[in-house]
């Protein structure tokens, strides 16, 4: 990994969303203080959610327990970015998996990402 390159991207004040999503798909070596500086970066780069929600779900995918903390600070963008919910319905099955609407009373209580994503997806409860 080139940190020069890893230091452009993060200095760049043009980055786009899918460049810094590409990055951070392949540069998950990277140090956790790296990796929180490029979502960081991703969320201020991404206007609709759309790679904010996808960067949660690859990083779901490949490991959900250390990536964690980065996992939860996309979910919250995606949240707050993806007002026309094109991406945010995806991140339900994909975070909490696919019988999430059976666990979805017990969710909602534990859970405020998910309790967030519910109410907007299902805005009157589930069907």
């Amino acid at each position: 990994m080139n940190m020069k390159e890893l230091d452009k991207i993060l200095s760049s004040s043009d980055a786009d969303g899918l460049a810094l999503y590409d990055f951070l798909v392949n540069n998950t070596d990277l140090a956790d203080e790296e990796i929180l500086a490029l979502i960081g970066k991703l969320t201020e780069a991404d206007t609709t959610g759309q790679f904010v929600a996808s960067a949660a779900r690859y990083l779901q995918a490949i490991d959900p327990e250390r990536f964690r903390p980065e996992i939860d600070k996309l979910i919250n963008a995606a949240i707050d970015k993806d007002r026309e919910r094109a991406y945010i319905p995806a991140l339900l099955a994909t975070v909490w998996g696919p019988d999430y609407m059976e666990r979805s009373a017990e969710l909602r209580e534990t859970d405020d990402n998910f309790r967030r994503i519910f109410k907007r997806v299902y805005p009157e409860g589930a069907i």
